[in-house]
């Protein structure tokens, strides 16, 4: 019996039998050759696609996923730097017995200092930070001016470049992390690899479960194992699963906000109604304000932008404290005549404090009112997973945890390499650089109802994740052409005939 076949994996291997290594692999006396069992053949089909797509997924994806994890360990520690960096704007020293000044005089010395641009809100200092005073700038778009006054002596101490009140370092490492700084084609590779994250991680558990057999065992490495291939995926397989649940919560949130994925998330909000509620802000009866100035008191069109008392922030603040707003606030001017004030609370760590209200301040009464807790579920999670993400809803515990995530992953993907590398033909006429890949033509033997189910649901996928649907469809017209072209080549290769003086036999 010859051994030029063995290491190679066949189709319609198990997916056991697909593991084995070229060294594992002792070639059976033909007496001693077991039957196959026709029973195991969907199981063994499932296993062998299964391993297959993992296999070529981590190969090509992981490198992206490596990417995005270094990145994020890096990202994981924002605010640390931001105060390192930004702390003389960020934060100050409260005096012993000293009283804020009035937000109006805070915003009024933040207007001196900025002349140009348009106030749109103020975050009133507290426990140790600066007051922030927005400005929008028109040629900035998507981004504004902060101005940082000591809430204490009204001392402006300074102005960053802010995005969404992320300090410059923080949005700069947020841009690297999902961007790599290259604006939205860089986006491409964040969303490329949260669409194949979910997959190698629910791959890899349902993988390794058929390996292990017991709950209690997938937790724990193959200790018996001293080293060698078994030893890796061990620690491959157990570290996976207790890193499985971060990993689909990183991916299913990184999709939320990426550019393609993100859009359809979107209009699947809308469908189910689950958008974060619009909180109405126009005063019932109330008049248009004469054309006497704009935020700084300017000139504006009639029925525009509305002229600013800024001596109202005073009353809104207080009624926003009396009606339990006692954590960080963002206090936001009327956007036209005839609107009411708005105050959000802006606390994302749990428990997160992101009430609104619009306020009269003619009359101090509160007109309108959405409090996180009346949102749509959809709208709750959604915003509970972005500052997860971003490592903020639990505070420091979350920046821990995302680190370790971070590390965890990185591991995975060297103990993923290295199984490649280790599984190697190793025999001197065989030697490659890595292991051969698992057989192609697994799903040959599904069964009917998986293909007629799996098909829809791999092509609804691909419709709404696009970075997971597009590469998997090149993958597989590649893949069905690479394997046609390599059997019409063994089919016209010439039989040698067997040497002079043999009968086939040993």
């Amino acid at each position: 019996m010859g051994t030029a076949g063995v290491g190679r994996p066949r189709a319609t291997d198990t997916f056991e039998e697909q593991q084995m290594t070229v060294t594992d692999v002792v070639e059976p006396q033909p007496s001693t050759i077991p039957a196959r069992a026709p029973s195991r053949r969907p199981t063994g089909a499932f296993g062998a696609l299964l391993l297959r797509l993992h296999f070529y997924a981590g190969v090509f994806v992981a490198p992206f996923i490596a990417v995005a994890a270094l990145t994020g360990l890096i990202y994981s520690t924002a605010p640390q730097w931001d105060r390192a960096i930004h702390g003389e704007q960020l934060y100050v020293d409260a005096p012993a017995g000293a009283t804020a000044l009035p937000v109006a005089d805070q915003v009024a010395r933040a207007i001196d200092a900025h002349p140009e641009g348009t106030f749109t809100a103020v975050q009133p200092g507290q426990d140790g930070t600066t007051t922030r005073v927005v400005f929008s700038v028109p040629e900035m778009e998507g981004k504004q001016h902060t101005v940082y006054v000591d809430p204490y002596s009204g001392d402006v101490k300074g102005t960053l470049t802010t995005v969404f009140g992320g300090a410059p370092t923080s949005t700069w490492l947020g841009d690297l992390h999902s961007g790599l700084q290259l604006g939205d084609p860089g986006r491409l590779y964040s969303e490329f690899a949260a669409s194949w994250l979910w997959v190698l991680a629910l791959g890899g558990l349902v993988l390794w479960w058929r390996r292990r057999r017991s709950v209690k065992k997938m937790f724990a490495p193959e200790l018996s194992a001293k080293k060698g291939v078994r030893r890796t995926r061990g620690w491959h397989g157990a570290v996976g699963v207790w890193l499985v649940v971060g990993m689909l919560i990183l991916s299913a949130t990184g999709l939320t906000w990426s550019q393609y994925a993100g859009a359809n998330f979107g209009l699947a909000l809308d469908a189910l109604d689950g958008r974060t509620p619009v909180l109405p802000t126009a005063i019932d009866g109330a008049e248009p304000a004469p054309a006497s100035g704009g935020h700084h008191g300017g000139g504006a069109e009639p029925g525009t932008e509305a002229p600013v008392d800024l001596a109202q922030a005073d009353t809104v603040l207080t009624v926003a404290r009396d009606n339990g707003f006692t954590g960080p606030i963002e206090i936001s001017p009327p956007e036209s005549a005839g609107s009411a004030w708005s105050v959000a609370g802006i606390d994302y760590r749990w428990p997160v404090d992101l009430d609104r209200i619009a306020v009269d301040p003619a009359t101090s009464q509160v007109v309108s009112r959405s409090d996180f807790a009346d949102w749509p579920l959809l709208a709750q999670l959604s915003s509970l997973g972005i500052q997860a993400h971003m490592g903020v809803l639990f505070g420091v515990v979350n920046q821990l945890l995302l680190a370790a995530l971070a590390i965890g992953l990185i591991c995975l993907i060297v103990w993923g390499y290295r199984m490649w590398w280790q599984r190697r033909p190793t025999r001197a006429d065989r030697r490659a650089l890595v292991g051969t890949a698992p057989a192609r033509g697994g799903w040959i033997g599904l069964p009917a109802w998986a293909i007629v189910v799996g098909v829809p649901v791999i092509v609804a996928l691909g419709w709404a994740l696009p970075m997971f649907g597009i590469p998997l469809a090149v993958f597989l017209v590649t893949d069905v052409i690479v394997g046609a072209v390599q059997d019409q080549r063994r089919r016209s290769a010439p039989i040698s005939p067997a040497p002079t003086g043999t009968t086939g036999r040993r």
